[in-house]
């Protein structure tokens, strides 16, 4: 058994996929639950919202790396 090596992972990466596996997957798999129960609305907006915490997200770290 070997030990991996995470001191390459910068914070950066670690935020991007802590957001994606706590805020942005979450909405997303709802919403498609929601489609498969025939609530188009509610199901279309959690996929909406979804989307729009990933552009939000990627507008804030364009922003600070310049």
């Amino acid at each position: 058994m070997t030990y991996v090596d995470t001191s390459d992972i910068s914070a950066q990466m670690f935020i991007t996929v802590l957001l994606l596996l706590l805020i942005i997957a979450p909405l997303i798999s709802l919403g498609v639950l929601r489609l498969f129960q025939s609530r188009r609305k509610s199901g279309l907006l959690l996929i909406a919202g979804g989307i729009a915490v990933y552009a939000l997200f990627q507008i804030i770290m364009y922003l600070i790396e310049a």
